[in-house]
């Protein structure tokens, strides 16, 4: 069965990953990398300071790098602890399939950028969602679109992407009612 959901999931990754034509690579390489959406972030930690006031948002900005840390580290533990190489890393695919990216990194399940990209799309939307009622299926998007450039880039599979969102998703949850503990607890109204 494990064997059977591993080939479908090859065959998915390969059909998904064949979709890129280097006309849209740069792109996606844009997408891809950690830093190009500093100006959303910073967009969002403005939108949260204009809702809760500075002190609200040094407590968020302390649950966010938290919560950053932790779906971080523990998408390293799973990787170390399946060791699932990385498409880009199996020779059998080399000639199937479109790597693009920089580097192709050893282990892939599961993807960092997809749980980290959730994680932060979950909370930003449920605390700015009384304010701003679509912001998070904006973010999902976001998020969503992240997740497949790791596909097109050719260094995760997609059960490696789904378990990440999941796994954000639910960090983000977590972390959202940890954040809103921490403000009703050490920011006075």
């Amino acid at each position: 069965m494990i064997d059977q959901i591993l080939q479908w999931d090859e065959t998915v990754f390969l059909f998904f990953n064949s979709l890129g034509t280097a006309q849209w690579d740069g792109l996606w390489l844009i997408i891809t990398h950690k830093l190009s959406f500093i100006p959303l972030y910073a967009l969002l930690l403005v939108l949260i300071y204009k809702k809760f006031g500075l002190k609200s948002l040094v407590v968020f900005m302390v649950v966010i790098a938290l919560m950053i840390t932790f779906t971080d580290q523990i998408t390293n533990v799973f990787k170390r602890g399946f060791q699932r190489p990385r498409p880009c890393g199996v020779a059998e695919l080399a000639d199937q399939m479109r790597f693009i990216a920089v580097r192709c990194g050893k282990y892939g399940f599961f993807s960092g950028h997809s749980s980290n990209s959730m994680a932060a799309a979950i909370f930003a939307g449920l605390l700015l969602k009384p304010y701003y009622k679509y912001l998070i299926f904006v973010l999902i998007l976001w998020s969503i679109t992240v997740a497949y450039s790791r596909i097109y880039v050719g260094v995760h599979y997609p059960l490696d992407i789904l378990c990440g969102m999941t796994f954000g998703a639910i960090s983000g949850v977590l972390f959202y009612k940890l954040g809103l503990f921490c403000k009703a607890r050490f920011v006075k109204v």
